[in-house]
């Protein structure tokens, strides 16, 4: 199934904006212009896995759960990020993906932590139909899901940080006016000239550190401090 035909009914607070999945989750999803952090998901959040569409294949990455519950409990809005290339090729639809979802909030519910916000974009210039889009403004490493959030939750972009696996994260990061993030070498990060690719993203008004994972990138994020 693909396209904007569900099975399901859509969870609190989801939507679609102009084909981009949108979706508040907490009390706190009006943020008064507080910094965020924003995460990209496969590779990051959840351990990588070939066109994530299934909930039993969902596995959190090492210590992610005390990860978001830091920004949770300094009052930082969570959100993620996550380009999703296989809703637009067809793979799988959107009733997989709220299954998936669904499981991945239950898994950080039972590490005490919850996501404030989810932004995905199926646009992809190999996609299919509705979804065909050769630079679409929400694919990352362009920096619309990142707008979404502001217009959608009120977060200080120009305050907040983002991790990612792959370069194209930081560079989201950096197109959005965001003042840093941080790579890691899980998921597609452990692939050659990735982290390379990432730190050349670095410069004078954006800053992009190393990290191992999420739980290491913990301590190299100020906001989390």
């Amino acid at each position: 199934m693909s396209g904007y035909l569900l099975a399901t009914t859509l969870p609190d607070g989801a939507g679609f904006s102009n084909g981009v999945w949108t979706q508040t989750l907490s009390p706190h999803a009006t943020t008064n212009k507080r910094p965020a952090l924003f995460l990209d998901r496969d590779g990051v959040v959840v351990e990588e896995a070939h066109y994530l569409h299934k909930a039993e294949d969902v596995c959190l990455t090492p210590n992610a759960a005390a990860t978001v519950k830091a920004a949770n409990d300094r009052n930082i809005p969570v959100i993620l990020v996550t380009n999703q290339a296989g809703v637009g090729y067809g793979y799988f639809g959107w009733d997989d993906f709220i299954a998936v979802q669904a499981r991945i909030l239950d898994d950080l519910a039972k590490g005490g932590a919850h996501v404030d916000g989810v932004f995905a974009c199926p646009f992809h210039p190999k996609a299919k139909g509705i979804y065909a889009h050769d630079a679409h403004p929400a694919r990352k490493p362009n920096p619309g899901m990142l707008r979404l959030a502001n217009e959608f939750m009120g977060v200080d972009l120009s305050k907040s940080w983002i991790v990612g696996d792959r370069s194209l994260d930081v560079l989201a990061g950096k197109n959005a006016g965001l003042v840093g993030g941080v790579h890691v070498v899980t998921g597609h990060g452990i692939k050659n000239g990735e982290r390379a690719a990432a730190l050349a993203v670095n410069d004078e008004n954006f800053q992009v550190l190393p990290a191992d994972n999420l739980d290491s990138a913990r301590a190299l994020i100020p906001i989390l401090a």
